[in-house]
């Protein structure tokens, strides 16, 4: 037991001095969890798979199993006794207004919105001269806000719109077509959408992507042919013409299409992973098109950012591991034509176009550094950034003379700014009213060195003044994978977390994308294993340099990033105190067999490649290498009902071989969100709950009895 002062902690935002004395634990009755005898048989070695019947989703014993470990998950977290208290600490924190960058869409200037507590953003507009009036408005589209907006797209003129929506969390989308003006719906719905915007060709109809809905379960059943579709206004969705992607030659995983700001070309990218694409176009003044090929192979991450005329502007990394802009004509677009027109540099590159300039953002060691550009590749100028941190959103319409930009860090809830693109001066737009002051709080970037000597950087959050005696309740966060970067941002969650005396800390990983394609490369398949060791290194960091110690130490991410967590615990339990791995890959031998996840096999592999990928893939798969015998961590799994992007039964599997392997006395429990997904259009109020939860496991198993630094509740309950 932790019995903490009220003095204490106002003169310490890190754990309590004081030995822990031994409580009595709150007792779990993990429901039973029937095994089966099913085997696979990999390359002449046999696997058994225990729990293979819950990745049924749909079976009644599957759902019996879910209410089952829910009821012994949350009868366990409503004994902790602070619990509460976090939740209203975040709801209070949450209760902010929060606005989205504004964008014009013909007479009318919209953006998103959100009063502090609504479930989803609101998208409101108005005209230069008129009074802000709402749109759309999605807490109204079901009764406890699971039903989310997932995207908006215009005609050119503005007076058409289509937005999609998500049910549940799930990928699955359907499309409602809308008069701009009225704001009136004009046809039917479209339905089963999947992995796709839409992208919009004049105000006759536009471009969409999808797959056959899927036999059995439409949550998890394998999907693995994309397909574009041009919808036409006014005809059934039936007589949807296939644009690409319906031919066995043209079988792709992910298939998109795009209509250039002119509305002269399509552009399609085709691809059989998540990392390399085909490109094509057709030029759209033509009554019939053909496809006309720009990049045959998947050896690149290509696509068409601009075009002025026939003069094509492609973002690439073929020969350039940190992408570089490159132009072309259409009339020979094959890369053998293609000429650098700001080329790569030592640092990773996004782009984006406005106000007829390229806006270039290079990561400097995952921090952001953007330059102008115009079209003949001149210079114009380095942006001068309000301060060390990330920023996003340079970009907007040619005709733009001004636009929207947003920055933020881990201490720096995100503010808007207005660019003026001709004087490279700009003003805070808005900035949010929230009840945190970034300047009691500190970030910094260290350099680590991984198990085989690469240097790694990890950013560091907490509040000034906590005091390195190891023994600061700490989150470590990471993901490493599919060439994502994690750049610093403001959390609500995190603030919370460091009021309480939190250290906060981010790796970059390898297998992300924060020093371009080699980086990323040096993170997948056989090499995976890198990620793992770095994130380790960087927990044994933490120790090393006293920011916190094994019984204060979280490890925690979401999707690649559960597959870090549950990779990490397994190889090495005895590191940390607490393990919180969400919505997690877990079952890397059939990872594949899963909705579109065999389009993550180049990052992963896959157990069918080759004897020496099964072979290694096993080696460090979580749900194969829980060990009876082993004390894990306190673990909470977090995952929800309709993902199906990471199928739930991956947490499913993971969570019942802790369950039956656990030897040591620490908790080993899921929590299973109903009626959610992924993660993305998750209402606010789920998102506190899910929270509250969360910290209030951690700290309790970091021995806490009340929160370390309880006086920050008590001045806002007062």
């Amino acid at each position: 037991m932790k019995n903490i002062s009220l003095l204490a902690t106002l003169v310490l935002f890190a754990a309590c001095q004081e030995e822990p004395q031994k409580r009595e634990p709150i007792t779990v009755n993990y429901p039973t969890t029937k095994k089966v005898d099913t085997v696979d048989n990999y390359f002449g070695t046999d696997v058994p798979d225990p729990f293979r019947w819950l990745e049924d989703d749909r079976s009644e014993e599957t759902e019996a199993w879910v209410k089952e470990q829910n009821a012994a998950t949350f009868g366990y977290l409503d004994k902790i006794p602070f619990r509460e208290d976090l939740k209203n600490r975040l709801e209070k924190l949450w209760n902010y207004e929060k606005v989205g960058s504004p964008f014009k869409e013909g007479n009318y200037t919209y953006y998103y919105k959100n009063n502090g507590l609504q479930n989803q953003y609101v998208v409101y507009r108005k005209k230069s001269d008129g009074e802000e009036e709402v749109f759309l408005d999605p807490n109204t589209f079901s009764e406890d806000g699971t039903t989310s907006l997932m995207g908006l797209s215009f005609t050119k003129d503005g007076s058409k719109a289509a937005y999609l929506i998500s049910e549940g969390g799930s990928d699955w989308r359907k499309a409602i077509v809308i008069d701009a003006e009225s704001m009136e719906i004009v046809e039917d719905t479209l339905v089963d959408i999947k992995f796709s915007g839409v992208s919009w060709k004049g105000n006759d109809g536009f471009f969409y992507s999808s797959y056959d809905k899927p036999e059995g379960s439409e949550l998890s059943a394998k999907t693995d042919q994309h397909k574009l579709y041009y919808h036409k206004l006014g005809t059934p969705q039936s007589e949807d013409k296939i644009i690409f992607g319906g031919t066995p030659e043209e079988k792709h995983r992910y298939v998109g299409g795009s209509v250039s700001e002119d509305q002269n070309y399509l552009f399609i990218s085709a691809s059989i992973s998540t990392s390399g694409n085909k490109l094509f176009m057709m030029d759209l003044t033509q009554d019939n098109p053909e496809l006309v090929t720009i990049l045959d192979d998947t050896h690149s991450d290509t696509y068409v950012i601009d075009n002025e005329g026939s003069k094509l502007y492609l973002v690439t990394d073929r020969d350039a591991p940190n992408k570089k802009i490159v132009v072309v004509d259409a009339s020979n677009p094959t890369p053998d034509h293609w000429e650098d027109l700001i080329p790569e540099t030592e640092n990773v590159l996004t782009a984006g176009t406005g106000g007829g300039y390229f806006f270039t953002e290079y990561m400097v060691d995952a921090i952001s550094k953007v330059l102008q550009y115009d079209y003949e590749g001149n210079l114009v100028r380095e942006v001068e950034l309000p301060g060390v941190g990330s920023a996003g959103g340079f970009g907007g319409k040619k005709e733009d003379k001004e636009f929207y930009f947003s920055f933020t860090n881990y201490n720096t809830p995100s503010s808007l700014y207005k660019y003026d693109v001709e004087t490279g001066e700009y003003e805070q737009y808005w900035k949010p009213q929230i009840d945190f002051n970034p300047n009691d709080y500190e970030s910094k970037q260290v350099f680590y060195n991984s198990k085989d000597g690469t240097k790694v950087p990890m950013i560091i959050t907490y509040k000034k003044g906590v005091e390195l005696n190891g023994k600061n309740p700490t989150i470590l966060y990471g993901y490493g994978g599919f060439n994502i970067s994690l750049t610093p941002s403001f959390s609500i969650v995190n603030a919370v977390w460091m009021e309480q005396g939190g250290v906060y800390a981010v790796p970059n990983l390898r297998g992300g994308g924060e020093y371009g394609k080699e980086w990323h490369i040096a993170g997948t398949k056989l090499q995976k294993q890198n990620v793992f060791d770095d994130f380790i290194a960087a927990a044994e960091y933490l120790i090393d340099n006293k920011y916190t110690s094994k019984e204060y130490l979280a490890i925690r991410g979401g999707s690649n990033g559960g597959l870090l967590v549950g990779a990490t615990m397994t190889q090495r339990p005895d590191l940390m105190q607490v393990a919180l791995p969400a919505v997690g890959v877990m079952d890397m031998l059939r990872y594949h067999t899963f909705t579109a996840g065999a389009g993550w096999a180049y990052d992963y592999g896959t157990s069918e490649d080759n004897e020496e990928m099964f072979k290694y893939i096993q080696g460090y798969s979580p749900v194969h290498n829980v060990k009876a015998g082993t004390a894990y961590p306190a673990t909470l799994v977090t995952t929800g009902d309709h993902d199906d992007r990471v199928v739930p039964a991956h947490s499913f599997k993971f969570a019942a071989e802790l369950q039956e392997k656990q030897a040591g006395d620490q908790p080993t429990l899921i929590r299973i969100e109903t009626n959610a997904g992924h993660g993305a259009g998750t209402p606010v109020s789920k998102t506190i709950e899910q929270y509250a939860d969360i910290f209030g496991f951690t700290f309790y198993n970091m021995g806490y009895d009340e929160l370390p630094n309880q006086a920050v509740l008590k001045e806002f309950k007062d």
